[in-house]
């Protein structure tokens, strides 16, 4: 079975060998939601790639209070969180099919009563692919790196946490320095609150 050893995420966290998803919701109990999915996310991962032959470290976020970005007026504040996929060090197995593992990521949304009705709406889960190594793919179903990726302080803000040094998909800037610039333009959204740590959600297993 392929490891979730923290200690291997000492190493150097680089795009292309990592996988990274954005957790979010503002409806009901956004926190317990996450707990929830958690250990389904988990699951889902190793599923992804038996066979493959890649080992994976897991590394989580904090979770973080955020402003709603777009969408209808008068949302609830969301929880935001991320989870990098880290592949072992000196790995170099190819990662399989992304378009399937957003397949998964909708299903986990799904069970847990995600519905679709309007752009950036308020939604009980959340589970955004935000890139898969090196892929670059723009189709109706998926697109690769996200094209609000580097647009939005509630997904950087959590990736900077965890790994600041890490340099973006699709530009040269850092994370911890992406958000410090989406922080200080003009009519920016209101920076990422974390949140005390959550029982139930250590930020590396």
């Amino acid at each position: 079975m392929p490891s979730c050893d923290p200690a291997s995420t000492t190493q150097v966290i680089t795009a292309e060998a990592s996988v990274a998803i954005a957790l979010g919701g503002n409806l009901g109990d956004p926190i317990a939601t996450l707990k929830a999915v958690r250990p389904l996310l988990r699951a889902e991962l190793h599923s992804w790639v038996a066979g493959a032959g890649i080992e994976l470290a897991l590394k989580w976020s904090p979770l973080f209070r955020t402003a709603p970005v777009g969408g209808p007026p008068g949302q609830p504040p969301f929880v935001n969180g991320v989870l990098l996929v880290v592949r072992a060090v000196g790995g170099r197995e190819p990662w399989p099919d992304a378009l399937a593992f957003l397949r998964r990521l909708q299903a986990l949304e799904a069970r847990f009563g995600r519905q679709r009705l309007e752009p950036w709406g308020p939604r009980s889960l959340d589970l955004d692919l935000l890139w898969c190594s090196d892929a670059h793919c723009s189709g109706p179903q998926l697109e690769l790196p996200h094209p609000r990726l580097r647009q939005r302080a509630f997904v950087v803000g959590p990736l900077a946490a965890i790994a600041g040094p890490l340099v973006l998909p699709s530009g040269h800037e850092t994370a911890a320095a992406l958000l410090a610039e989406l922080l200080s333009r003009p009519g920016a959204e209101p920076p990422p609150l974390p949140l005390p740590a959550q029982e139930g959600w250590p930020e590396e297993a």
